[in-house]
C-alpha cells in the first residue's frame, strides 16, 4: 500500500517530469492555444500525405523532374504573394480568425481541384497555391504567423518556450502520420484493388480535402481572444525613451509626410516596427533566407522522390521510413524546451540544426539503402529541434504590435528564397547529380547555424517585460 509519502515523492516526481516536458505550460494554456496546436496537426497530416506522392503524382500525370522542380518553384512563389497579403492584414483588416478560417476554406477547394487531377499544369498550379500544397511538407501558407502570433498574444513569456515545443511536435507528429497513412493506402489501392497509381493519388487528394474541412471547423471554434489587441493613440504611446507600440514605420518625422495617406488600404498593412526591430529583422531575414534557401534544394518531395528512385521502395515502406524519421523528429521536440530552459533559445537553436545540417549533406554519400538511411535518421533526431526555441526567441524580440506582421515578412522572406531551389534540385535530378543538392543543401544550413550564433548569442530578454520595467 502506498504511504502519503511516498504519494507525495512520486507526485513531486511527475510534477517536475511534467515541468521539464513543458505539460505543465500546455495544460495552463488557454483553450484558443489548444485549439491551434490541434489545427496543426491536422493540417500537417493533410501536408505529409501531400509531400510523399506530389512528384510521383505530377509525374504520373506526365511532367519531367524538371517540370516538377519548376512546379514546386511557382507553388512557393505563389504562396509568398498569398502569405504577404493574409498575414499583413491579418491584424489591422480581416483579423486572426478570418484568416485562418479563409485559409482552410482554399484547402479544401485544392484538394478538390488535385483530385480531379487535370492533366494542366497551370490549374494545378493556382490550385497549389491557393489551397498551399505544401511541396516540403513544411509551412507555406499564413497560417504560422498567424498561429504563432497568437500563442506569443496568450502565453506568458515563461511558458512559450514549452508551448511552442507542443506547437511544433503536433505539426511532425501530423506529418509523420500523414506519410505513413497515404504511403500505405496508396499501395493497397494499387495492390488489393488494382487501382491504378493516378487513381490512388486521386483519393490521397480528396482525403486532403476532407482534413481541410476538419480545419475548418477547429479554426471556426475560435474566439475573439486570438484577435490583436487595438491600442488608441492616447494610450499606446510609451514613456520616455522606450518607443511605442503605435511608432511609425519611418520614424516621428514621418507624419507630416505621411498625413495625406491614413486611409490608403497599404498604409494600413504597414506594420509599425520600431528602429531595434528593423535592424533585428532584416539580420532573421538575411539568415533565415539562407536557412531556406538550403531547405528548398532538399525538400521532403525531393528526399522522398530520391528514396523511391533511388533505392526503388514501394510507397508503403517509403512512408514507413519517413513515419519512423518523422516520429523520431517529432519526440525530439520535447526536449528542446528542457534544453532552452539551461541553454537559452539561440544556443538550443543552434547546437541541435547543426549536427542535422551535417548528415543532410552525408545522404548521399552512402550507395547503400541502410547507409543512406542511417544518415536520414541521426539527422532526424536532431532535425526540428530549433523550431520551438526559434519561436519563442522571436516572440521575446519582437514588441506584441509587430509580431503577426513581422512573422509573416519573415515567412515571406523564408517562403521566396525556397522556392528557388526545387527548380534547381529538378535540373540536377535530371541530370543525374541529385546528390549536389543534398551536399548544397547541408553546407549553406551548417553556415545559418553559425551566422546565427554570431549574431543573436547574446539576446536574452524580452523586450515586452524589458519596456514594462521602463515604464513608470
Amino acid at each position: 500500500m502506498t504511504t502519503p509519502q511516498e504519494a507525495s515523492t512520486f507526485g513531486s516526481f511527475a510534477g517536475r517530469i511534467f515541468f521539464e516536458l513543458g505539460l505543465t505550460s500546455l495544460a495552463r494554456s488557454p483553450r484558443d492555444v489548444k485549439l491551434l496546436v490541434v489545427q496543426r496537426f491536422v493540417r500537417f497530416v493533410a501536408y505529409g500525405a501531400s509531400t510523399l506522392v506530389l512528384v510521383s503524382f505530377l509525374s504520373a500525370l506526365g511532367h519531367s523532374s524538371e517540370r516538377a522542380g519548376l512546379f514546386m518553384t511557382l507553388t512557393l512563389v505563389g504562396d509568398v504573394l498569398i502569405s504577404l497579403l493574409l498575414a499583413l492584414s491579418a491584424d489591422r483588416l480581416l483579423g486572426r480568425r478570418a484568416v485562418l478560417v479563409l485559409g482552410a476554406a482554399l484547402m479544401v477547394v485544392s484538394g478538390l481541384v488535385f483530385a480531379a487531377a487535370p492533366p494542366s499544369f497551370w490549374v494545378l498550379l493556382a490550385a497549389a497555391v491557393l489551397g498551399v500544397i505544401s511541396p516540403s511538407g513544411s509551412e507555406v501558407g499564413p497560417f504560422r504567423a498567424v498561429e504563432e502570433s497568437v500563442v506569443a498574444h496568450l502565453t506568458p513569456a515563461a511558458d512559450r518556450s514549452d508551448v511552442y515545443s507542443w506547437y511544433t511536435l503536433a505539426g511532425t507528429a501530423g506529418t509523420a502520420l500523414g506519410i505513413l497513412t497515404c504511403g500505405w493506402a496508396v499501395e493497397g489501392a494499387t495492390t488489393a484493388l488494382n487501382w491504378s497509381f493516378l487513381d490512388a493519388y486521386r483519393a490521397v487528394y480528396l482525403a486532403y480535402a476532407g482534413l481541410g474541412v476538419i480545419k475548418l471547423v477547429l479554426a471556426l471554434a475560435l474566439t475573439h481572444a486570438v484577435e490583436a489587441d487595438q491600442d488608441s493613440p492616447s494610450t499606446a504611446r510609451g514613456s520616455g525613451d522606450a518607443p511605442s507600440d503605435t511608432t511609425p514605420l519611418l520614424g516621428p518625422d514621418a507624419g507630416s509626410q505621411a498625413g495625406s495617406c491614413k486611409t490608403c488600404w497599404w498604409a494600413k498593412l504597414l506594420p509599425p516596427l520600431s528602429p531595434e526591430s528593423r535592424g533585428i529583422t532584416a539580420a532573421l531575414c538575411f539568415l533565415f533566407a539562407v536557412d531556406s534557401f538550403a531547405s528548398g534544394l532538399a525538400p521532403w518531395s525531393w528526399v522522398t522522390y530520391y528514396f523511391r528512385s533511388r533505392f526503388n521502395l514501394e510507397e508503403g515502406r517509403l512512408g514507413s521510413l519517413f513515419f519512423t524519421t518523422s516520429i523520431v523528429s517529432a519526440f525530439s521536440v520535447v526536449l528542446a524546451s528542457s534544453l532552452a530552459k539551461r541553454l537559452g533559445n539561440v544556443k538550443t537553436m543552434v547546437f541541435t540544426h547543426l549536427p542535422s545540417s551535417i548528415f543532410l549533406a552525408l545522404i548521399p554519400v552512402g550507395s547503400s539503402l541502410p547507409l543512406s538511411v542511417f544518415f536520414l535518421m541521426v539527422r532526424a533526431c536532431t532535425q526540428s529541434m530549433d523550431a520551438a526555441p526559434r519561436s519563442a526567441f522571436l516572440a521575446a524580440v519582437l514588441l506584441p504590435s509587430e509580431r503577426t506582421a513581422v512573422m509573416g515578412a519573415i515567412n515571406v522572406v523564408k517562403t521566396t528564397a525556397q522556392s528557388i531551389g526545387p527548380f534547381i534540385t529538378g535540373v540536377l535530378a535530371g541530370k543525374g547529380l541529385f546528390w549536389v543538392s543534398f551536399v548544397c543543401a547541408g553546407s549553406l544550413k551548417a553556415s545559418y547555424d553559425l551566422g546565427l550564433l554570431a549574431v543573436f548569442k547574446n539576446h536574452k530578454r524580452d523586450r515586452h517585460e524589458e519596456r514594462d520595467e521602463q515604464s513608470p
